[in-house]
């Protein structure tokens, strides 16, 4: 897996102040986004142990509420095995500390394509909070929170998966 960068004591990608990893890597191409330069899944750097220490060590810190994985798209199919251990070992190290995922496909079209696909689940069993869809240009809005456009949903992935339906956040 490969990532364009990490962003430390961000606000404006999950609530409170968190540490993003901007993954290299979309099949989504959607019009008008804003991290095109990240569709490629082989441009960027590779996401390596110095990479995994720069954020475990935001991680540690008090102020720091949690990681928000976005891109590209963190559930690109190149990226969904690293994808799985890393949120697995960030929830093993860091219990108290929110995963946040942002990804251009649907809820109800991951919740099909976890039965067959191992990584997804183990995703979809170590994060807090999905925001899914793609970006549509026409839908966009400042006006919303931590998304570009309003068929975005943002989703309480624990009760979600708990009371097997969406629950927004």
């Amino acid at each position: 897996m490969r990532y364009h960068n990490i962003t430390k004591a961000d606000m404006l990608n999950g609530e409170g102040l968190r540490v993003v990893l901007w993954v290299s890597g979309c099949s989504h191409e959607c019009p008008g986004c804003q991290n095109a330069i990240t569709w490629d899944p082989n441009d960027g750097l590779e996401f390596d142990d110095a990479a995994k220490k720069e954020i475990f060590d935001e991680l540690e810190k008090d102020w720091c509420s949690g990681i928000t994985l976005s891109g590209g798209d963190p559930l690109y199919c190149g990226n969904r095995s690293e994808i799985a251990s890393f949120v697995r070992e960030i929830k093993n190290r860091f219990p108290n500390k929110t995963i946040w995922l942002y990804t251009g496909y649907l809820w109800d079209d991951l919740l099909k394509q976890k039965e067959k696909d191992k990584d997804l689940e183990c995703i979809l069993n170590h994060i807090d909070v999905l925001l899914d869809g793609k970006f549509i240009m026409k839908l966009a809005s400042e006006k919303i929170y931590y998304v570009g456009s309003s068929n975005q949903c943002i989703i309480d992935v624990v009760q979600s998966l708990e009371k097997n339906k969406k629950v927004l956040y």
